[in-house]
């Protein structure tokens, strides 16, 4: 299936090679962003992002990095047709840091319908995409407009849930049916996504801007469990989030009521129907399932809110069908924006301030890996649009969580970490 997804990445480049030398059939366009930061951070020595046991993706100390290196490229026809792909880049930043990684995030073909005389739309989607889920992630590349670091929701949503599927949408446009409101309703029916879990189990909730590389592997932190003669000896060094080893489609739908000019509510629920036992080359089947609900709200012409809460479960067995890993987790956040218009229209600041609690609860009995957790977090944000493309932004995270695999590694179980953060972004 990963061969299945590269032929489809090389037919979307083709197609807009091809396109190019017609631009009366297509239109094509290349949005992105650069996002240059210094991060100042108190906390354990290794962040998530090099398999230790911080919250953050970096480390203890100073660095400097060029956090997102992303461009959109897109290709549009007047019949409806476009065909996108999503590339971005994460240098290594100094003063420690993973190493420098490269590719495709998303590769896909859409098609949206004009609406029918009833007022209805039809929209489909193929290829490799994220699942309707995230309500931060509203830039070019799946950045954020209102903060530099995601929420613990949505960085889960950006390390391990990607798929290769298939996404049917139908919206009921209220504006052809003298309503003030839009309905939607989609389903999505996917495959190559059968190791989520892994990640979030093994290292827990997590905050960051990192997006996982269609076909890369993460690392987690060492515990006990994966020792010679131990239950997850087998496990491999590293999770590959987007591999397909049994062969069973999973499915994802959603819902959505949205009131033009106030805001909206979503609701969905996602299956990968892995099964638990499957094991291929070190890396497990894990049948991860959740719910997931937001909102977003305009209170005024300066306040909003955005929220989002996720909640599910994660099964991982041994070949003879016995529990190793059985979790239960969930995230919530609650965020309220305020614009403060300046004298001149074209600069403004934007502040945000976001609220979180998380958890991991472990309902198994494997020796060394205990995985229970909990956590809240808060994040402060001030960005400033300099220019059009140029926004520069301060951002202050505080994450406290209590996690008992912590102490595998001589680490605090109870642990406070804050991370100070200056960013120029250009969006281009």
């Amino acid at each position: 299936m990963i061969e299945t997804g590269i032929r489809l990445c090389q037919f979307l480049v083709l197609m807009t090679f091809v396109t190019l030398h017609n631009t009366q059939a297509a239109e094509y366009t290349v949005h992105g962003i650069a996002d240059l930061r210094v991060s100042y951070i108190d906390s354990v020595d290794k962040g998530y992002l090099n398999s230790g046991q911080g919250k953050l993706g970096l480390g203890d100390g100073l660095h400097f990095s060029l956090a997102q290196l992303g461009a959109d490229i897109s290709v549009s026809w007047e019949n409806g047709f476009s065909a996108h792909g999503i590339v971005n880049a994460y240098p290594k930043a100094s003063g420690g840091g993973e190493s420098t990684v490269l590719g495709i995030t998303e590769a896909y073909l859409k098609y949206r319908s004009l609406p029918t005389s009833s007022g209805y739309r039809l929209q489909t989607k193929i290829g490799i995409f994220y699942p309707e889920i995230s309500l931060e992630n509203n830039a070019y590349a799946w950045a954020s407009k209102d903060t530099l670091d995601s929420s613990t929701v949505n960085t889960w949503i950006g390390e391990e849930i990607r798929v290769l599927g298939s996404e049917l949408k139908v919206t009921r446009l209220g504006r052809l049916n003298n309503d003030k409101y839009d309905l939607s309703v989609s389903a999505t029916a996917f495959m190559n996504n059968d190791p989520a879990g892994a990640l979030l189990s093994w290292h827990g909730w997590t905050i960051s801007n990192r997006q996982t590389l269609w076909t890369e592997k993460r690392p987690f932190p060492w515990f006990p469990a994966r020792a010679d003669g131990q239950a997850l000896a087998g496990q491999a060094d590293k999770s590959d989030p987007f591999l397909e080893l049994d062969h069973r489609v999973g499915y994802h739908v959603r819902g959505e009521w949205k009131l033009r000019g106030k805001g909206e509510l979503s609701a969905g629920y996602y299956d990968n129907r892995a099964t638990p036992y499957k094991v291929i080359d070190g890396q497990y089947g894990w049948r991860t399932r959740f719910y997931h609900l937001g909102a977003r709200w305009r209170f005024s012409q300066n306040l909003s809110l955005t929220a989002q809460y996720l909640s599910g479960d994660t099964l991982m067995q041994s070949q003879n069908k016995v529990d190793v890993v059985n979790n239960d987790y969930a995230s919530g956040f609650v965020a309220l924006h305020y614009n403060w218009q300046a004298i001149s229209a074209n600069k403004k600041h934007k502040s945000t301030v976001r609220v979180e609690d998380f958890s991991v609860t472990d309902n198994d009995n494997t020796w060394g890996d205990n995985n229970n957790e909990q956590g809240q977090a808060l994040t402060l944000n001030h960005s400033y649009r300099l220019s059009k493309p140029w926004f520069l932004s301060a951002e202050f995270t505080l994450i406290d969580s209590h996690r008992p695999a912590r102490y595998y590694t001589a680490q605090p179980v109870d642990l406070i970490e804050k991370q100070w953060q200056l960013a120029a972004r250009y969006f281009f």
